[in-house]
């Protein structure tokens, strides 16, 4: 069945992409028909056609890129429905990659960061569920469940050859977007670690800047956004306009006009030039990626840490007229520099990949964090 789901995929998708003729394309559209009413007279197994039908539409979506499904009525409206306090999550952030699931970034004190879930990681069976086949919302159904009850991951990770198993339990995944203290051997460094560019983020940065800048100690920044996976283009525009006097942050270019657009910096430094590290990871994502290539394009800031994730698109929900919906990517960011993040990312200015097993974030153990608290010392 998955073999025949995914010829119906590529079908479907070769249909609908290739430019032909009138002719042609009703040749293929005749031939799809053929095709598919030989699979219901012949094949071995009974087949559901809208079921079929509908692997096909999501083939020919997740063919385009990651992050563009289809969902189903049904999907469709449970996405829709507020589900708060009915159902937990894990606490990650996932995409698409090669028809499996990979984790974005764990989200911090969340089960699955708890449990030892990282970004980068395959997720190859959600329960006894294998994932290959399934769209990324279909995932994300399977990972949903009732608060208190448990999950078993089984993910395949980079340079380990066995497959890992995490068992977790559900909960209500509420995060606190922003968090901060003093650092360095002198007390005179300000860290902020931003988690995701939530609805209030900037609010929550601004007031630790400037509760910093009121200790005249302070000396210089280090902006945590390692397994930030991103949020809102809003508030990574307005958190990088903190740090810069003017010039261009990030643009958006679509098809259409109304998805090209140009977003700059207003004047004023909220620390009035002093210097700043920023950390990022493989699961600094999106909105993260805007924010840390920003800066780095007006070497306004050093990134250090590992190359970010890569998912530089826009992303708008289309209803459709059965009830369902599609998920589709409509337009894609821009750097200053005019490099696109997507699929690429962003290089850090010094690489430094995490010491160990034993690697924890904003601890004595974060090798990444000691490295950059020791640049301002240089």
């Amino acid at each position: 069945m998955r073999r025949l789901i995914f010829f119906y995929s590529f079908l479907f998708f070769f249909i609908t992409t290739e430019v032909f003729s009138k002719s042609n394309l009703y040749e293929k559209i005749d031939l799809f028909g053929e095709v598919l009413e030989n699979i219901k007279k012949e094949y071995v197994d009974d087949i559901d056609q809208a079921e079929i039908m509908d692997s096909a539409i999501n083939g020919v979506l997740q063919s385009l890129d990651p992050y563009s499904a289809y969902m189903s009525p049904d999907l469709f409206k449970e996405m829709q429905t507020d589900t708060r306090g009915e159902f937990g999550g894990l606490g990650i952030e996932i995409g698409m990659e090669a028809g499996v699931v990979k984790v974005i970034s764990p989200i911090d004190d969340t089960p699955a960061a708890k449990a030892g879930i990282k970004a980068g990681d395959y997720i190859v069976k959600i329960g006894s569920d294998q994932v290959q086949g399934k769209s990324l919302l279909e995932a994300v159904k399977l990972m949903r469940g009732p608060v208190g009850s448990a999950i078993e991951l089984t993910v395949r990770r980079k340079n380990v050859k066995k497959p890992l198993k995490f068992k977790i339990v559900r909960k209500i995944i509420e995060v606190q977007s922003v968090s901060s203290n003093i650092v360095g051997d002198q007390k005179d460094l300000g860290y902020i670690r931003l988690k995701s560019f939530n609805e209030n983020s900037d609010k929550q940065f601004l007031k630790s800047v400037k509760k910093f800048e009121k200790n005249s100690k302070i000396k210089g920044y280090v902006l945590d956004l390692r397994n930030n996976p991103g949020g809102l283009l809003t508030q990574a525009i307005n958190i990088t306009d903190f740090f810069l006097e003017d010039g261009e942050i990030v643009s958006t270019k679509g098809r259409k006009i109304s998805e090209t657009r140009k977003f700059f910096a207003r004047r004023g430094d909220e620390i009035n030039g002093k210097p700043i590290v920023v950390l990022i990871n493989n699961g600094s994502a999106s909105a993260s990626e805007i924010f840390a290539g920003a800066l780095k394009d007006h070497k306004r800031a050093i990134i250090l840490g590992e190359n970010s994730y890569g998912k530089g698109s826009v992303q708008s929900i289309i209803p459709l007229k059965n009830g369902g919906g599609i998920r589709l990517t409509i337009s894609k960011y821009y750097l200053p520099s005019g490099k696109s993040i997507s699929e690429v990312g962003v290089e850090p200015d010094i690489l430094v990949e995490e010491d160990g097993d034993n690697f924890q974030i904003n601890t004595d153990k974060d090798n990444q964090l000691n490295y950059a608290i020791k640049l301002f010392s240089s």
